[in-house]
């Protein structure tokens, strides 16, 4: 890897980490769902003219606007509104074990022993996260965070299924789908939502900026650039740091703390995580050179 993508890479991890404590700002300020959908709704209103629409994958967009846009990003952010941006950054972890049993179920791709222990690893992780008082508390929120990372997973499916696509102009009309859906479903499970927004300080919209286009564009825009360039092997080590980051950003912006049940608990998962991607990478390196 070049030094200026090496710098990029690293740029995006801080990107993408740091806009798990500013969601979790923005939800504390306004209801979750609107906050989701004014995201999507911004980042297509700024790139749809940009990016063409995708004819041949329309309905292939539309499926992933309601797994990934509705149910993960959705759910992630009203399950944020209950629990640290520690405690979030360390359970959407689970999204990685979930694409691989979804993979089994519905690809009928196979996985070993090691993916399987990393699976068990990663689980047992947030069973001893949950049993933290403040999180026990919260297992409602916790149970929301888990539901997301499942959809995470299935998306994943989805993705793959679609075959090849441009990430970017996927994520810009997925955001254009799924921004009506969450307005929606926003209008019928929220109150408040005018008096919210008029009265929303100016840190509110600077986070959905940040969240929307700093992340989604920035972030993820260079995010892919990079998977494009390089392998998956080469990109992995890069992604671990990732929850790090939040958890790190979580301390320092939003002065949360880590008990010992958290750091456990996040050190658990964390090495399932590790191991499950790192196995999967080196599997894709493997099928590559057999063909």
């Amino acid at each position: 890897m070049t030094p200026r993508d090496f710098s990029l890479a690293v740029f995006s991890i801080l990107v993408l980490g740091i806009n798990i404590p500013i969601v979790k700002i923005a939800v504390d300020q306004v209801s979750p769902l609107l906050v989701t959908g004014l995201r999507f709704a911004l980042v297509g209103a700024v790139l749809a003219w940009i990016f063409p629409f995708p004819r041949q994958q329309w309905r292939g967009v539309l499926m992933l606007s309601v797994v990934q846009g509705l149910l993960h990003h959705g759910l992630m952010f009203t399950g944020m509104v209950g629990v640290d941006a520690v405690v979030a950054a360390i359970v959407i972890q689970l999204g990685s074990p979930f694409a691989v049993i979804f993979a089994l179920v519905l690809l009928g791709e196979r996985f070993g022993l090691f993916r399987s222990v990393g699976m068990l690893i990663a689980f047992s992780g947030v069973i001893i996260l949950t049993g933290e008082p403040t999180v026990w508390q919260a297992n409602l929120f916790v149970l929301l965070l888990v539901v997301s990372a499942m959809a995470w997973g299935f998306s994943n499916i989805q993705i793959k299924r679609m075959g090849a696509v441009d990430a970017l102009q996927v994520t810009v009309w997925m955001s254009v789908f799924a921004a009506p859906q969450l307005l929606i479903a926003s209008l019928f499970l929220e109150t408040g939502q005018w008096q919210a927004v008029t009265e929303a300080p100016l840190l509110f919209w600077g986070c959905l900026l940040y969240t929307a286009l700093g992340a989604t564009v920035v972030g993820y825009g260079i995010w892919y650039y990079l998977l494009r360039q390089y392998s998956v092997s080469q990109i992995v080590p890069f992604s671990l740091t990732q929850p790090v980051i939040g958890v790190v950003s979580g301390m320092i912006i939003l002065g949360e703390t880590l008990s010992l049940h958290k750091v456990i608990g996040a050190m658990i998962v964390l090495t399932g995580v590790a191991i499950i991607q790192i196995r999967s990478a080196r599997q894709q390196k493997e099928s590559r050179h057999g063909d």
